[in-house]
């Protein structure tokens, strides 16, 4: 099935909106009007610079308030799409949207809006065109694709058919599977959008908030498998509003877009197989088993703060690289590779971000058909130099510019610690820690789209709400990316504002990226206890944070004091308790930070954000934070 985008869904003039939706891989564009109208060139040269681009126009779009009109606005209607048809015919754009009038003079009744489209089809037929008849979902008489349909049912003409979008239909809860007895044949153009789930003005809504499919709230899935039902082999385009995507990089947005659009036919196809080809079918979603490492990239002097601070939390060196500059700390099933080499990705990293954790391995099923997958939803892959005798892991750029490794236990990827690093004996103080249980990753807010999509589009995980995490200096966004067991645990934190502790770690490290690393303790207080004992320097928190604690939760007086003598956060939900220490912060706002979960804890302590941020923040020198 072909793709396609509305050029109002990204940023920049018509050249630079087409040129990034042909870098993206799609088949075809959408003219918005004004674009064009913006734009300083002719018809016929907008249509030769499409053409070029390897693009298909398949839609010219909007045409407003048609149907119902009285004379003389009836006629003035028809004028003006005769008028839009010769802009058609020189831009070589077949299909025209017609959307549901809003015009206070418009007239209700189906059968004259039939007679209306009948006639538009007639002189549309005679030049070789088509009109698409699309409910607004706040249309004055028409805000239904039910409606719409039989509107264009009873105008009977093979020139008029129905536009179908999924956030007017699904924005106002029309049943999707209504869709199913329309005859494909009839409907012209799928136009596709996801929102987030917001009780607001229709309009607002859809003007400021769509997003790509998966994205969002809306069951864009079931629209989307409806469709495939009727038979519908045209092209799947997106329209999408969006003030952040208008001001965002064209060619990220458009790459979303195809992204979204390959993985949202892949659920259907998973969904419908009967009625969608399996001939393009995509390796399956991948599950992820556990992270295998997060490696750090330093110089010589940070790394050796970094192994200090390692130690101290009870984790020893358990191998150094046979042939590189490279090492491993363990504990428990955790693993963390230093990596202080001159070269390579890993040194270009260190030259942008400074010291940072800029790679992740991930244990999944297949290593092969998971960087297939993620190749096929246009990730890119990442290879570099390898001595004889070393593995060559797949890997993929992530979104922040760092790097996705993909371990399996059923090639010599198992191997990898054996095979790659010299082994050393392991006799260090443990501190009982035991995995990794979440990995925070920072972005500026307007990405954070992107890295969901990214994310869920390959693995086996979904996203949970959105929470607002209340710094002293402002809000941040933080949304959970995890998978069903827990195996995989992301926090994705979006900042609005370089005040906040999120945007200063962005400033300072010159981009998105890992800030903090938690690792799961099998026994909290006996953690505390090897951290104090090592001389880990950990988050001291406020007093009044405890008197609040026991009278918000009513713990008795001995847990109280015990939380308090150990720094200790705590916060619990109906499934079980939760734990949290934390380490001081190193380089530019990077922590660590240890929990334990009792019973079935689902969260993150979230709660407990504000204090952790007020913390450190005056842990950290006054210098080091713009002023409020």
């Amino acid at each position: 099935m072909k793709t396609s985008i509305a050029t109002v869904s990204i940023s920049g003039d018509l050249r630079e909106k087409l040129e990034a939706i042909a870098a993206a891989g799609f088949d075809g564009v959408e003219i918005f009007e004004n674009d064009f109208l913006a734009y300083d060139r002719s018809p016929a040269e907008v249509r030769k610079m499409v053409a070029d681009l390897g693009l298909d126009i398949t839609l010219f779009q909007p045409f407003r308030d048609f149907e119902g009109l009285p004379e003389p606005q009836r006629r003035q209607a028809f004028e003006r799409a005769e008028r839009k048809f010769d802009l058609m015919e020189e831009l070589g754009a077949p299909l025209m949207l017609v959307c549901s009038s809003i015009a206070p003079a418009a007239l209700g009744g189906i059968d004259r809006a039939a007679a209306d489209f009948r006639e538009l089809g007639e002189r549309a037929a005679k030049r070789g065109l088509k009109v698409g008849y699309e409910a607004l979902a706040w249309g004055r008489h028409v805000n239904d694709h039910r409606d719409a349909w039989e509107i264009v049912r009873r105008a009977d003409h093979p020139n008029v058919g129905l536009i179908l979008d999924s956030f007017h239909s699904l924005s106002r809860k029309i049943d999707p599977d209504t869709i199913r007895s329309i005859p494909g044949d009839k409907i012209f153009i799928v136009q596709l959008a996801d929102a987030p789930a917001l009780d607001m003005d229709l309009l607002y809504w859809s003007r400021h908030f769509r997003n790509m499919p998966g994205e969002g709230d809306l069951p864009v899935v079931d629209f989307a498998r409806a469709v495939a039902a009727t038979g519908y082999n045209g092209p799947l385009s997106l329209e999408i509003f969006n003030d952040q995507f208008r001001a965002g990089s064209p060619r990220t947005i458009a790459l979303d877009g195809h992204r979204s659009l390959v993985f949202l036919m892949d659920q259907v196809r998973e969904a419908e197989p009967e009625v969608v080809p399996a001939a393009d079918a995509l390796p399956p979603r991948v599950a992820v088993k556990g992270v295998s490492f997060v490696e750090f990239t330093a110089d010589e002097t940070e790394a050796e703060t970094l192994r200090t601070m390692l130690g101290q939390l009870g984790f020893a060196r358990a191998g150094k690289h046979r042939s590189k500059s490279v090492e491993r700390f363990s504990q428990g099933d955790i693993n963390i590779v230093v990596n202080t080499e001159r070269e390579g990705m890993a040194h270009a990293a260190y030259l942008t971000h400074g010291t940072s954790a800029y790679a992740m391995g991930l244990k999944v099923e297949d290593a092969g058909a998971t960087l297939a997958r993620a190749k096929a939803l246009d990730a890119q892959p990442f290879a570099q130099r390898v001595n004889p005798g070393e593995l060559t892991i797949p890997a993929i750029r992530g979104i922040g510019g760092g790097l996705l490794y993909f371990l399996d236990d059923q090639s010599d990827l198992a191997k990898v610690w054996d095979v790659e690093f010299e082994p050393e004996p392991t006799n260090a103080a443990n501190a009982s820690l035991t995995h990794f249980d979440h990995i925070a990753q920072t972005m500026n807010y307007e990405e954070m789209l992107t890295w969901i999509l990214f994310y869920r589009s390959i693995f086996v995980v979904d996203k949970g709400p959105m929470v607002d995490v209340v710094d002293p200096s402002g809000l941040v966004r933080s949304q959970v990316i995890e998978s069903p067991g827990g195996e995989l645990r992301l926090t994705l934190n979006g900042a609005e504002s370089h005040r906040t502790l999120a945007g200063h770690f962005i400033a300072e490290t010159f981009g998105s990226s890992v800030q903090h690393i938690a690792f799961a303790s099998s026994d909290i207080f006996e953690t505390a206890a090897a951290l104090k004992a090592s001389g880990l320097p950990v988050l001291e928190i406020s007093k009044n944070y405890y008197s609040d604690l026991e009278a918000r939760l009513g713990l008795d007086e001995d847990m109280i004091a015990r939380l308090a003598a150990n720094n200790l956060l705590y916060d619990r939900d109906a499934g079980g308790e939760y734990f949290q220490i934390y380490a001081q912060s190193f380089g530019e706002g990077f922590f660590f930070e240890i929990v334990e979960r009792r019973g079935n804890y689902a969260g993150y302590g979230a709660v407990n954000a504000p204090f952790r941020i007020a913390a450190q923040k005056r842990a950290i020198r006054p210098a080091a934070m713009p002023r409020v």
